[in-house]
C-alpha cells in the first residue's frame, strides 16, 4: 500500500489549505484514515481521522472546529481542510492507514510521504 500526500505549501495565518492523501490500493470499511503532523524537533502528533466504513470522524483539540477531515470512496482519497490557520499548524503533515481506532502513530502500518504546510504570520 501506498500513500501519496499533496497539498502543502505556504499560506498567511488565518488562510486556508486543503491536503489530500491518495492510496495506492482500496480502503477498506474496516481501515482508519488519518492525518498527523511533525514538526521540527517535536514528536509526530495526531490531528484527526476518519473511521472510513462510517466516516465517523475524530479530531484532536487543537485542530476541532478549524480543520476538516473528508473522504472519497471512489477515488480511495482522504482530504484535510485546514481553515483559520495558525503559525503554530506550520509542520510536515501524514496521512497512515491503522486497522482500528487509534490516535498513536505507532498504530499506523502505512504512511504518506508527508506534504510541508508553513503558515506565515
Amino acid at each position: 500500500v501506498q500513500l501519496q500526500a499533496s497539498g502543502g505549501g505556504t499560506v498567511q495565518a488565518g488562510g486556508s489549505r486543503r491536503l489530500s492523501c491518495v492510496a495506492s490500493t482500496r480502503i477498506f470499511s474496516s481501515h482508519v484514515m488519518g492525518w498527523f503532523r511533525q514538526a521540527p524537533g517535536k514528536e509526530r502528533e495526531f490531528v484527526g481521522l476518519i473511521r472510513w466504513g462510517v466516516g465517523r470522524v475524530y479530531y484532536s483539540d487543537s485542530v476541532r472546529g478549524r480543520f476538516t477531515i473528508s473522504r472519497s470512496a471512489a477515488e480511495n482519497a482522504m482530504y484535510l481542510q485546514m481553515d483559520s490557520l495558525k503559525s503554530e499548524d506550520t509542520a510536515v503533515y501524514y496521512c497512515g492507514r491503522a486497522l482500528a481506532f487509534a490516535t498513536a502513530p505507532s498504530q499506523y502500518a502505512y504512511w504518506g510521504q508527508g506534504t510541508q504546510v508553513t503558515v506565515s504570520s
